[in-house]
């Protein structure tokens, strides 16, 4: 039986923070961090954008922190392995190779995987879920092959991949079942100028329009839309949403119907068990309610919080704005605060057609989101602190 102090599972970035809060305030105690990946952490938000474009990328730059660093501060990691069961009352995992960690604490880190809609075709070659480095890999190869690509969705994911691909110079089209980019986040009218912003770019807007299935013998021929229109494409990348990965704690109290509920201390109601990341259902007390972040910034946020928290020699709230930002061609978007719900009233400062502006999204008569473009980041730390303030916090 292996015994360790610390136990945390999932590689992501969220993982390897809640490292570096333990050993931020713990340099002895036993730590083994697990990952079904076979690579070291690294910043997955680039892998939809420059990685795709650049012409030799290095692997190693994507790295954070470097595998080096575990060496050094004796995190013990075992990537591209899995566990198999994870017992709450022994503080038990086991993995897939037959070995059992009797952890004293635990942090569940696994994230989350793409949303596989329900059509015909979903298993086609060239067909690409882009979530990983080696999806991305994947995603590079195969575009220097097949020059018609089909994204499918009008979220983060999906924009970022449509524009870097029509920045490598394939013919791209974008199938939306909404009618602008974006509308998770923004509002009809900034939606709409950046839905008008990529047809400008030459990619093909196909909104309004859902997704009926994939058609080909084994790899993809054709894009089908539920109105019957059939679309060539030789590549296509889906982008429907993610979900989180709670597989290994289903019917258990850390497996809920909208993540892993946790305090605001990231602890779940079993002590010593903590969730960070895409898992976290946490009380937001700065936004008010409950909600569960998808953005790299509060998964390594959420993790040093976590790591720190576990130790025992800390106790640290989750007490963030909630954040996130996101390039598309020359575009940088950042995005502050609450955007779960559209907004009464917008203030906009600035102009779309210069490409920068500000727009603040109030319900009633207080300021819940900032959306900012091509701004610096010293007016996104203000525009942070902007929010709190109107917050009261």
């Amino acid at each position: 039986m292996i015994q360790r102090d610390y136990l945390i599972i999932g590689g992501g970035i969220g993982g390897a923070s809640v490292c570096q809060g333990i050993r931020r305030y713990d340099k002895r105690g036993s730590v083994t961090l697990i990952s079904t990946e076979i690579f070291p952490p690294y910043k997955r938000w680039i892998l939809s954008k420059s990685f795709l474009r650049e012409k030799d990328p290095q692997l190693k730059k994507l790295q954070e922190p470097d595998e080096h660093w575990y060496q050094a501060n004796k995190i013990e990691t075992r990537f591209g392995t899995v566990v198999t069961q994870f017992n709450i009352d022994r503080r038990l995992a086991v993995l897939a190779n037959g070995e059992s960690i009797e952890f004293n604490k635990a942090c569940l880190a696994m994230g989350s995987r793409p949303v596989r809609p329900p059509v015909a075709g979903v298993g086609l070659g060239n067909v690409i879920y882009l979530r990983t480095i080696r999806d991305a890999l994947a995603l590079r190869e195969m575009a220097n092959l097949e020059k018609t690509v089909m994204v499918v969705g009008g979220g983060l994911l999906a924009c970022e991949a449509a524009a870097s691909l029509r920045m490598m110079k394939l013919k791209v089209s974008l199938m939306h079942r909404d009618s602008y980019l974006l509308n998770r986040y923004v509002d009809p009218e900034t939606g709409g100028w950046l839905t008008e912003y990529f047809t400008k770019h030459g990619i093909t807007m196909l909104m309004g329009e859902s997704l009926n299935g994939f058609e080909g013998k084994t790899i993809l021929r054709n894009v089908q839309t539920k109105s019957g229109d059939r679309h060539p494409a030789g590549l296509a990348v889906v982008a429907c949403g993610a979900e989180p990965n709670l597989d290994l704690v289903r019917n258990t109290p850390l497996a809920g119907p909208h993540g892993s509920p946790v305090t605001d201390y990231l602890e779940t109601e079993e002590k010593g068990i903590y969730a960070i990341g895409d898992l976290a259902f946490y009380p937001d007390r700065v936004m008010g309610g409950v909600r569960r972040q998808t953005h790299w910034d509060n998964a390594r946020d959420q993790g040093v919080i976590a790591g720190a928290n576990m130790t025992g020699k800390k106790r640290i709230r989750y007490e963030q704005i909630p954040y996130f930002w996101s390039e598309m061609f020359d575009l940088h978007l950042d995005c502050v605060g609450d955007f779960s719900v559209l907004p009464t009233r917008i203030d906009l400062r600035g102009a779309y057609a210069k490409k920068k502006f500000v727009a603040r999204y109030y319900q009633g008569e207080k300021l819940r989101a900032i959306l900012l473009c091509q701004q610096t980041p010293r007016e996104v730390e203000a525009a942070k602190k902007e929010l709190r303030h109107a917050l009261g916090k």
